[in-house]
C-alpha cells in the first residue's frame, strides 16, 4: 500500500497526457490508437478506453471506462500471451506500469508477453476520475495541521476535517462511492480479458496490487495463467488492522534509515549514532511547527521524508537535503524535499480511501482509533501513527461504509510471491498468509530486505521472477519460504 507515498509515484507524470485524445469505445472492446506521450525503448505504446458497468449486478445500467495501454510482444515464436500489471495504492495509475515493468526483466522475457496496463475504476484517465476536496491532504497555500495532536480541541479540529472531506465526495459522488471496491476492480479486469478475446490472462501486481490479484484468481481461478504477487497484503488484516501493523513496521525501517544516516555523519553532519540522527529529525520537524516556511509545517516534512521508509534508494537523496536544511537552513533544500503540489494526489488519494473505505468495515468511533493510536505512540512507535490515523480517518464517516471484505484463497493457480522481509509498508507476515491460502503458491523472499515492492531491483530475485514468467519454473516447495535470496546491500552516501 502506497499511502502517503502516492505523490511520489513514477507513473504520476504521465497519466494525465496518457489519453490526451482518447477513442471511443464500444461496449466490450477497446478501440487501440498510439498513446499520447508513452514509450518504451523507443517501441510505441497503445492506449483506450473500455465501457464496463458501474454495477455489475445490473450489467445493462449505467456504464463507465477503464483506460488501458498496451505493449505489444515482440518475440512471436515464444509469445506467451497477456500480462495485466498493477502498481499498487489502490489510486495508483497503472498506464505507464506494463511498460515499467517489462523494462524491470531480462529482455528476452520481456518480448514474450503483451504487458497490459490500466487505470483502475475512478482513477487517473478512467472516466469518471473520482476526486475530493483537495484540501484536506492536498493544500495549495498553507500547511495541514501538525499531525501529531497537542489536546483534544486539535483532535477535533481533525475529525472535522475528515468529516468534511468524507462529506464532499458524498456530495461529488455519492452514486459512485457503492461501486468503488477492489472485488469490482476484479470484475474490471475479466472485462479486460473478454475484450482482449483471451481464455487466460498472466498477472503481475504490486503492493495493493497483490490484494487485487489475490481477489482476482479467487473470482475466477480458471482464468489465470502466470502471477507475480510482489510485496504482498495480508488479507486478513484489510484494511484498518494494516494500518496498525504498517505503523510498527514503519519505526523499524526508520531505525535502519537513522542508523545508516549517524555511519557517514562525516558526509551529513546529522549525527554519528541513530539516536543523535533521530534527535536532529525531530527538532527539524519542531521548528517547523513552530514557524512553517510557506506550505511546508511538520506534516508535510513527515511526508516528505516517508519515501526513505519505503526505499534505501531515497536514503542519500533524502540526508543530503536534511543535512542542507540543518546545517544552513537552505530553502532550496527544503523545497526539493518537499517537492511542488502533486497534480494527481487528489485524485489518487481519493480512490485510496473509496477502495479501502468499501472493501471492509471500519470502526465508526472516534474512541477506539484514539485508543490503539494512543497505545503505539506511547509505546514507541512516533514516526507513522498519527499521521496514517488522519489519513484513513475519512473512514469513519464514509458515506458507501465497507462490510466483510472477500474470502480469498485456492489451489488453482501455481503463482509466485515475492516479499522482503523488512518491508514496511506490505509487513512480511502477509506473504505468509497469502502463501498459506494458496495452496500451489510459491515464496521467494529477500533476507533482510526493506525497500517495498521492489523484487527486481535484487538479482537473485530478479532471477526466481524472470524463470517463473519466461517458462513456469517455480521453487521446489519447502515447509517455510520456498526461496530465500541475501537483501541487497545499503546504498553508498
Amino acid at each position: 500500500m502506497w499511502k502517503r507515498s502516492l505523490a511520489v509515484s513514477a507513473t504520476a507524470s504521465l497519466v494525465a497526457a496518457a489519453l490526451a485524445a482518447p477513442a471511443a469505445a464500444r461496449a466490450g472492446t477497446i478501440e487501440w490508437k498510439p498513446c499520447a506521450t508513452m514509450q518504451a525503448s523507443g517501441r510505441q505504446i497503445l492506449c483506450g478506453l473500455l465501457e464496463v458497468p458501474l454495477d455489475y449486478g445490473d450489467p445493462g445500467g449505467r456504464k463507465i471506462r477503464i483506460a488501458v495501454s498496451r505493449l505489444v510482444h515482440t518475440d512471436d515464436a515464444g509469445y506467451q500471451g497477456v500480462i495485466l500489471v498493477n502498481p499498487g495504492g489502490p489510486g495508483g495509475s497503472g498506464l505507464s506500469t506494463a511498460a515499467g515493468t517489462s523494462a524491470s526483466l531480462p529482455p528476452r522475457v520481456a518480448a514474450r508477453y503483451d504487458w497490459i496496463g490500466f487505470d483502475p475504476r475512478g482513477v487517473g484517465s478512467s472516466l469518471p476520475q473520482v476526486t475530493c476536496d483537495p484540501g484536506y491532504m492536498y493544500p495549495a497555500d498553507a500547511p495541514r495541521p501538525d499531525y501529531v495532536p497537542e489536546d483534544t480541541a486539535a483532535e477535533q479540529a481533525w475529525l472535522a476535517r475528515a468529516k468534511a472531506f468524507a462529506d464532499d465526495c458524498a456530495t461529488r459522488h455519492g452514486d459512485l462511492l457503492p461501486h468503488l471496491s477492489t472485488e469490482n476492480s476484479a470484475r474490471d479486469m475479466e472485462s479486460i480479458r473478454e475484450a482482449l478475446n483471451v481464455e487466460k490472462i498472466s498477472y503481475y501486481g504490486y503492493s495493493y496490487g497483490t490484494y487485487l490479484g489475490a481477489v482476482y484468481t479467487t473470482l475466477f481461478p480458471d482464468r489465470v495463467g502466470r502471477m507475480v504477487l510482489d510485496g504482498v497484503v495480508k488479507p486478513s488484516d484489510v484494511w484498518y488492522e494494516a494500518n496498525l501493523e504498517q505503523n510498527k513496521a514503519f519505526e523499524k525501517r526508520f531505525d535502519a534509515f537513522f542508523a545508516w544516516v549517524a555511519r557517514h555523519d562525516a558526509r551529513f553532519r546529522l549525527g554519528d549514532t541513530p539516536r543523535r540522527v533521530q534527535l536532529a529529525y525531530y527538532g527539524m520537524r519542531a521548528a517547523l511547527k513552530t514557524g512553517p516556511v510557506g506550505r511546508i509545517g511538520p506534516s508535510e516534512f513527515d511526508d516528505s521524508v516517508l519515501k526513505a521508509g519505503y526505499g534505501s534508494w531515497s536514503w542519500a537523496k533524502i540526508a543530503e537535503r536534511l543535512s542542507a536544511w540543518h546545517s544552513g537552513h537552505d530553502l532550496d533544500a527544503l523545497r526539493a524535499l518537499v517537492g511542488p503540489p502533486s497534480a494527481t494526489g487528489p485524485n489518487e488519494y481519493t480512490m485510496y480511501l473509496a477502495v479501502e473505505c468499501r472493501d471492509a468495515a471500519w470502526p465508526t468511533d472516534w474512541d477506539t482509533w484514539r485508543y490503539d493510536a494512543l497505545k503505539q505512540y506511547r509505546g514507541g512507535y512516533r514516526y507513522n501513527v498519527w499521521a496514517n490515523t488522519w489519513f484513513n480517518a475519512p473512514c469513519m464517516f464514509w458515506p458507501a461504509p465497507g462490510g466483510a471484505p472477500p474470502r480469498v484463497g485456492g489451489t488453482s493457480t501455481a503463482m509466485l510471491l515475492t516479499a522482503a522481509t523488512d518491508d514496511a509498508a506490505t509487513p512480511y507476515p502477509g506473504a505468509v498468509e497469502t502463501h498459506r491460502l494458496f495452496g500451489r503458491s510459491r515464496l521467494a523472499v529477500e533476507q533482510g530486505g526493506g525497500n517495498h515492492a521492489d523484487s527486481t531491483a535484487n538479482p537473485c530475485m530478479r532471477a526466481l521472477i524472470a524463470a517463473y514468467l519466461d517458462e513456469g519454473d517455480l521453487p521446489p516447495d519447502t515447509d517455510g519460504p520456498d526461496a530465500v535470496c541475501a537483501s541487497s546491500p545499503d546504498p553508498a552516501p
